[in-house]
């Protein structure tokens, strides 16, 4: 049985601002962008223990085209996605 997944705010405008900087870049990329994190998080909720910790309990799974890596923690009822991180950035602390 798999967990939902939910984001976090943080996630959700980390969200809103790379499809907006791809979208200016060329348009359709932003879209791309956003096909890309939901494929992944199709597999994060389908393996979701597949992924490595990045940092104490919380999980990357690197985006595929994209630079980028959707942060996790599986709780017991769900998996909470903390951020969605270009891979170049240096990471801010994560509240799980």
């Amino acid at each position: 049985m798999s967990l939902p997944v939910t984001l976090r705010p943080r996630a959700e405008a980390d969200l809103v601002d790379a499809f907006a900087w791809y979208e200016e870049r060329l348009p359709g990329l932003g879209e791309a962008f956003l096909r890309a994190v939901d494929a992944s998080l199709t597999r994060i909720q389908r393996h979701s223990e597949a992924y490595p910790e990045a940092h104490p309990r919380v999980r990357r799974a690197p985006l595929r085209r994209f630079p980028y890596g959707v942060f996790y923690v599986i709780r017991d009822d769900r998996i909470d996605v903390l951020a969605v991180y270009h891979a170049r950035r240096r990471p801010r602390r994560f509240e799980s």
